[in-house]
């Protein structure tokens, strides 16, 4: 059983149930509370030592999730108000991976605590959804329409970009897979939303605008959103155990009390009102000084954690009969407690899914080889090739299929190019095909140029797929030998004979794949077998995914 913990968003109100209960049942060693603030995430750990002793160890982390470590203590709007913070974050959301996933917090905070089971219990899809990419686009449609735009349409252009929940998502969901597969994670729990408390697109709560709220919904489009992204991880080999649970309620509650409250302009003061004319023109929001101060805007409430607090007529009408109703915390931490232990609770979203989703079947597996054999008769009979078109991706997957049927004109069968013992001569063979197999026509025509045996000149056409470019630069020098071979690796077909090597290598090893299998029958039978009997480039480039670049389904 799993000893180390990690649970995010730790101190709040399903949180802070997913802690007692994994104290309560499963006898961990170690719990690392974690939270936005310090002062949570500390007081959190307090309250959990005082009922429970010394007989586990609670440990306080706390910091944003979602943006770099170094401005993970700071509030989303002490970054907005910065240009150079603004900077920085655009950089970790939209350029180099590598180095966004290196200074992001929480890949910060799993290497640094190194947990067996990780329990999410943020709620992504609310943060995400509330930073209003609706309020964005507004803001920026309407200096567009202006003559120019100043500093601050620069700033409300930048906060637009920073709203977009879907690179946030893409981002966070392989930073998660990374990180987890890199630090040994074991298992990875999701504590998720349907954004809408179960209702439908009739749901009549909206953040004061038409209904459907447009705000709510895009919750429910990053709450599922999340959900697909953890059901591609659930199927990665190397990735944790993956498990989603959604409640599809209200979640509460915490306490009820005599609060000071605030309202959803975040004003918690009391004014003395002001009789005005329904004529004319009307500031919608004046300047405060300029009204009476009566008191605070102090009501007994009920404390919901994450939800927020309600009033009693807000919480009697949310959780009635009919609308999105209620589940408690307990329940929720005791379902996720439940998957932790393997239990099947009948509450796994990705789970669920894996069972309704259409698998492959025999009947496809049978017209798959008629299909093979009818395009390989119509190659012959009209004479041109059927390789790539270049749309399908990775971009190394065109440039595999060329490169294998450049050794197939080359060398006719799998065979012959392994028994070639001198790249150099598979090198020229290749090269005296590209005529022949029309490979010299197609390929730099649909972007993939030939680089040819000597390394200094390659074959190319009007546009260039690798390497992948974004924005207006177009531009790229050659004179990098790193940036050649890695370009050469991704998407051009090369024709040195360090590649040819490889290929002859390659070979081999399906050889020997397809004479164990012969030699052991079924129980032989893996993503390393080589099933194909003929020279079939799309087996060859399969056995590569499957092998070389961990491009295979474990489901």
């Amino acid at each position: 059983m799993y000893h180390d913990f990690l649970i995010l968003g730790g101190a709040g109100l399903v949180g802070l149930q997913v802690c007692r209960q994994i104290v309560a049942n499963l006898k961990p060693r170690r719990i690392v509370v974690a939270s936005l603030l310090e002062t949570e995430a500390v007081a959190a750990c307090r309250r959990l030592e005082k009922e429970y002793g010394d007989t586990v160890a609670f440990v306080a982390a706390w910091g944003n999730l979602f943006v770099p470590h170094e401005l993970s203590k700071l509030s989303r709007g002490q970054i907005m108000a910065d240009p150079a913070l603004r900077t920085q974050l655009l950089e970790a959301l939209y350029d180099d991976y590598d180095k966004a996933y290196r200074e992001n917090q929480l890949v910060h905070m799993v290497r640094r605590h190194r947990p067996e089971v990780i329990v999410d219990c943020v709620n992504t899809a609310t943060g995400f959804s509330y930073q209003d990419v609706f309020d964005g686009a507004a803001k920026v449609r309407g200096w567009l329409g202006d003559k120019g735009y100043d500093q601050k349409g620069v700033a409300d252009l930048e906060a637009f970009l920073l709203s977009q929940s879907v690179p946030q998502l893409i981002r966070h969901v392989r930073f998660l897979h990374q990180a987890t597969t890199e630090y040994s994670t074991s298992v990875y729990v999701k504590v998720g939303t349907t954004g809408t408390g179960g209702m439908g697109l009739n749901i009549p709560y909206t953040h004061s605008e038409d209904k459907p709220s447009k705000k709510l919904l895009a919750k429910n489009e990053a709450a599922f959103g999340h959900t697909g992204l953890l059901f591609l991880l659930a199927r990665t080999p190397g990735a944790p155990i993956v498990k989603e649970v959604k409640p599809a309620a209200m979640i509460g509650y915490r306490a009820v009390q005599v609060m000071e409250a605030r309202d959803k302009h975040d004003n918690s003061e009391l004014y003395a009102a002001r009789e005005v004319a329904v004529a004319g023109t009307i500031d919608m929001r004046e300047d405060t000084k300029g009204y009476e101060r009566v008191g605070k805007l102090k009501v007994p409430v009920v404390d919901t954690g994450e939800n927020g607090v309600f009033t009693r007529g807000e919480f009697a009408a949310i959780t009635a009969l009919g609308q999105m109703e209620y589940v408690t915390p307990e329940e929720i931490a005791r379902t996720v407690v439940g998957e932790i232990r393997g239990a099947n609770t009948g509450n796994d979203a990705i789970s669920a899914l894996d069972g309704a989703v259409i698998t492959p079947s025999y009947k496809a597996g049978l017209v798959r080889s008629v299909a093979i054999k009818d395009l390989d008769v119509v190659e012959r009979e009209s004479g041109i090739p059927s390789v790539a078109l270049g749309r399908l991706g990775p971009p190394e997957l065109s440039k595999l299929l060329f490169e294998a049927e450049l050794l197939r004109h080359a060398c006719g069968t799998i065979d012959a190019v392994a028994a070639t013992e001198e790249p150099a001569e598979l090198a020229a063979r290749c090269v005296a095909a590209l005529e022949g197999s029309g490979t010299a026509r197609t390929a730099p025509s649909i972007g993939i140029p030939i680089l040819l045996p000597d390394g200094k000149r390659m074959l190319r056409g009007p546009r260039i797929n690798v390497p992948e470019l974004e924005g207006h630069n177009q531009q790229v020098k050659l004179d990098d030998a790193k940036k050649v071979d890695a370009w050469a690796r991704k998407g051009w077909i090369d024709l040195r004979p360090s590649n040819m090597a490889i290929w002859a290598e390659r070979c081999r090893k399906m050889l020997r794949g397809r004479a164990h299998l012969r030699d052991e029958g079924s129980a032989a039978a893996s993503i390393e077998s080589f099933m194909a009997t003929e020279f079939e480039i799309g087996e060859l480039v399969a056995w590569i995914f499957n092998n070389e670049m961990g491009g295979y389904r474990v489901k």
